[in-house]
């Protein structure tokens, strides 16, 4: 049996719904052609995809890894198949925060005036390659490393890091400071798109305390709340401002990469102008980054 695209939609119905009922209603089938359709496709891959018992319906390892592949192949043939994007395909850029700092509105501007064809569309995706490995950009402006397979990277700018606390924290009163002063308090981690790990610190003095947020926008109701501090990339003060967020220089954290990330197989035809337009941008105001 060769795998065809309905087994691949199944596949990432029922990886999406977590019910085999709800992907049957979601996909107009009965139950047991979505059940017959997921052990085909097992079948076919030699792995047990879903972990499907009485108790318990969750994604197998297998099933994680070949989610993102069949995401992206789905993604791709639809792209390909839309007769509106035939005529006239958006370059999507996907960021998980803070697209690229200050550079955003210069960057959109001067790409709208110079390829008026080809629309720049940026979206907002909480995951930790902003939608690009799963097929939903065509490509991301990530921060820090990005080790996910198949993509080309380039750096454009390095960031420093600032430190995100509560506007009535004593701390908020420093001009700036260093990890060591924030080595008290709770930190508060978004391990789904940040770049912000307890090993920023030195191991003798991590923080004790912990607080795992899914996006940016609960990390900054955290740290208002007083429940915790971060640590951000520098563009994260002007992107995104917080009556009740105070941000403050770090003197002793490593700077941030900033990367224009692409996949390297069938890439858009366009990504080799916004590479160059981004590190044009980056250029004049100062910055710049090395290609890898």
């Amino acid at each position: 049996m060769g795998i065809e695209l309905r087994h691949l939609r199944c596949f990432l119905a029922i990886a999406e719904e977590g019910n085999l009922t709800r992907a049957a209603v979601r996909l107009h089938l009965t139950q047991p052609a979505v059940s017959r359709t997921l052990a085909a496709l097992e079948r076919h891959l030699g792995a047990r995809l879903v972990d499907r018992t009485t108790h318990r319906f969750a994604l197998t390892p297998e099933g994680r890894a070949f989610h993102d592949r069949a995401a992206a192949a789905v993604a791709a043939f639809d792209a390909a198949a839309d007769p509106e994007l035939l005529r006239r395909r958006p370059l999507r850029l996907g960021h998980a925060w803070s697209a690229f700092g200050p550079y955003t509105t210069p960057l959109l501007r001067r790409w709208q005036q110079a390829h008026p064809d080809t629309p720049l569309e940026l979206l907002r995706i909480d995951d930790r390659t902003a939608g690009l490995t799963r097929g939903e950009v065509d490509a991301a402006l990530l921060r820090g490393p990005v080790d996910a397979a198949g993509l080309a990277t380039v750096e454009l700018v390095a960031e420093p890091r600032v430190a995100a606390l509560p506007a009535d924290s004593p701390l908020a009163a420093r001009a700036s400071l260093t990890l060591a002063d924030l080595a008290p308090e709770t930190a508060i981690l978004n391990p789904v798109s940040g770049t912000t790990t307890l090993g920023l610190w030195p191991p003798d003095s991590r923080p004790t305390a912990t607080l795992t947020v899914a996006n940016t926008d609960d990390w900054l109701t955290a740290i208002a709340a007083g429940r915790g501090i971060g640590v951000s990339a520098a563009s994260t003060a002007e992107m995104h401002p917080h009556p009740g967020v105070v941000y403050r220089p770090l003197t002793d954290a490593p700077p941030v990469p900033v990367l224009l990330a692409w996949r390297d197989a069938a890439p858009h035809p366009a990504i080799p102008a916004l590479e160059e337009l981004a590190r044009t941008i980056a250029h004049e105001h100062g910055a710049g980054g090395s290609g890898s």
